[in-house]
């Protein structure tokens, strides 16, 4: 590149990277700009939406995947916005399929329990109580946990061939019709 051609970017945007993504940049420059202008650092899904960005969700996701940043981009991160990497304790957990199953089944029971059967629509949700989940509960959310029971049930059908014997057996007292 010629000194003129680089002079002439650098007026643009002296921070420009071509080999970084300008999706990034870009975030990174509305999250500049919406804190030069007073406003906090967005830090949460929802917080200051900039010419259709989620800038909250950007500057999320810096912390949650700051291993996966160049260095030089962690640097400005840290340097001209104060953000850091997620601590251990700030990220989520990530659920087992063995923790999906019992979260799923338990749904299933209780839609047993009350119904008496298993015959289930393919778009019925269950919630249950968050008393009633077992441990590996979603990312330890507050309030009822919200099961696609319907759609479930269909895909364990779908599958029926590679469930472990035990998994079936589960469904089968229930009456599972497959």
């Amino acid at each position: 590149m010629t000194r003129a051609r680089q002079e002439e970017l650098d007026a643009i945007d002296p921070g420009w990277c071509p080999v970084w993504d300008t999706g990034w940049q870009r975030c990174l420059r509305l999250v500049q700009n919406h804190v030069q202008a007073g406003e906090t650092l967005p830090t949460a899904d929802g917080d200051g939406v900039v010419q259709g960005e989620d800038l909250g969700r950007w500057v999320t996701a810096q912390r949650f995947g700051w291993e996966q940043l160049l260095p030089v981009q962690q640097w400005i991160l840290e340097d001209t916005l104060k953000v850091t990497p997620a601590e251990e304790d700030e990220r989520p957990v990530k659920q087992t399929q063995d923790g999906k199953w019992a979260v799923n089944l338990a749904a299933a029971r209780a839609f047993f329990a009350r119904e008496g059967h298993l015959r289930v629509p393919r778009k019925h949700v269950e919630e249950l109580d968050a008393g009633t989940v077992p441990a590996g509960r979603q990312n330890g959310a507050d309030g009822p946990v919200v099961v696609k029971l319907g759609m479930w049930l269909d895909n364990v059908r779908n599958r029926a061939g590679k469930l472990p014997k035990q998994r079936r057996a589960d469904l089968d007292q229930l009456g599972m019709r497959w």
